[in-house]
């Protein structure tokens, strides 16, 4: 009888042997670290109004109507945008322009909602930091009855 060991034993010791333990900890907090950092990103607010479209998908609102008609067998998502990328490269700067006034005019519009909803926002942190003090102060009277408590302690101990 044979008594020798398995080719998978030998490897398995080869690697653990050159890799040094420390690595693998430092691997195992890196991973812990990234989910942190996950879990901390703020989450979008619903309420917040969206960025206004650029010119080009203004100019493809439109056109992708137009490719429907004349294409209503093709229903490839990227087939719809390829062809209106190609079209918008192909438009002159005054082809282009009334879709740049249009995109222009739902920017200053965009602007307008996203400073009012700031200023809610803003307001609506001023009555948060309000509540958040008279917490600390209530906080800090337990913190204080706490330390009184401590003292008395101390002082039934020397009994």
């Amino acid at each position: 009888m044979k008594t020798g060991k398995g080719k998978g034993a030998v490897k398995r010791d080869t690697k653990e042997a050159l890799k040094p333990v420390d690595d693998r900890k430092v691997g195992k907090r890196k991973a812990v670290e990234r989910k942190g950092k996950m879990e901390k990103k703020a989450k979008k607010d619903p309420n917040k109004p969206k960025r206004p479209p650029s010119a080009f998908f203004v100019f493809l609102e439109e056109f992708r109507k137009t490719f429907k008609k004349e294409n209503p067998n093709v229903k490839a998502v990227s087939a719809v945008g390829k062809a209106g990328g190609e079209k918008w490269k192909s438009l002159t700067p005054a082809e282009k322009a009334p879709y740049e006034a249009k995109a222009a005019k739902r920017k200053t519009e965009y602007e307008k909602l996203i400073n009012a909803y700031n200023k809610k926002q803003e307001s609506s942190a001023d009555e948060g930091e309000e509540e958040s003090e008279k917490s600390k102060e209530i906080h800090d009277d337990d913190e204080e009855s706490g330390q009184d408590d401590d003292e008395e302690e101390e002082d039934d101990d020397d009994d």
